[in-house]
């Protein structure tokens, strides 16, 4: 049976696999499912629905799952929908999904939320992101994989941002980011490449060195847009680390932070 604190508050429709652990004063709401190995920290909030993978771990004050922070919302049946090794760390926020936003939230596998991030209704997260303290999503944002983003960083709706991209502290994100960048400031703009986190992740230095040179087309040829995507689709024919460039370039919503 769920280890169930007796001041703990689970809903009777919620649904907890047999060694969730529920902290004192938790609260666990209606149409709440949480999977093997999840731990709820004294006074964390899990509402629903909300379907949670396995091994998550929700601390003190966070509140997960809530309705989304939008006055369009009225009630209707919307979902937060949560992977595999979480970690979302104190006062953490994450909002479900809206009706006009696909009705889902979705988070992916063993990303870390730091205490006082938000995340609002209808983001799409990918797997290994990092979003660090005080650092928020604004509704409809998507991170690809090996995202992070700094403390205090923001991303304005409907933004994008590639995998492995990195937003510097107090970065002001209002249009997307591409696949490896490295964006700073307010409004945030291109600094480079994230080359530590490749390094980190087992990029070899030809690797990076050849996401350098995708670089310098898109940033430092002073192409249009289209021409300097028809450069990179050539590259990427012969290399395969650059076509995650190459694929992220038509799926612009927000245009290309340049």
């Amino acid at each position: 049976m769920p280890r169930i604190d007796p001041r703990a508050i689970v809903a009777p429709s919620a649904r907890l696999a047999e060694d969730v652990e529920v902290g004192p004063y938790a609260i666990v709401g209606e149409q709440v499912e949480l999977g093997p190995g999840c731990r709820i920290a004294p006074h964390a909030v899990v509402l629903g629905p909300t379907r949670m993978g396995r091994g998550n771990t929700v601390y003190q004050f966070a509140s997960i799952g809530d309705a989304p922070q939008d006055k369009k919302y009225s009630g209707e049946a919307t979902w937060l929908e949560i992977g595999d090794g979480n970690v979302f760390r104190e006062c953490c926020t994450v909002n479900r999904g809206t009706v006009g936003g696909g009705g889902v939230t979705r988070i992916g596998n063993n990303c870390l939320f730091m205490a006082y991030s938000h995340v609002a209704h209808d983001c799409i997260i990918g797997d290994h992101c990092i979003m660090s303290n005080c650092s928020a999503l604004a509704g409809h944002v998507e991170l690809g994989t090996w995202v992070i983003l700094s403390g205090y960083a923001a991303v304005h709706q409907f933004c994008k941002l590639g995998d492995h991209a990195f937003l510097a502290n107090n970065a002001a994100v209002t249009r997307d980011v591409p696949p490896y960048v490295l964006v700073a400031g307010s409004p945030a703009e291109p600094k480079g490449i994230n080359s530590e986190g490749l390094k980190r992740r087992g990029f070899s230095s030809e690797q990076i060195a050849s996401v350098k040179r995708a670089y310098r087309v898109l940033y430092r040829s002073k192409l249009k847009l289209s021409d300097a995507t028809a450069e990179l689709s050539k590259l990427a024919a012969d290399d395969e680390v650059l076509r995650p460039f190459v694929d992220f370039l038509p799926r612009l919503t927000r245009s290309l932070i340049r």
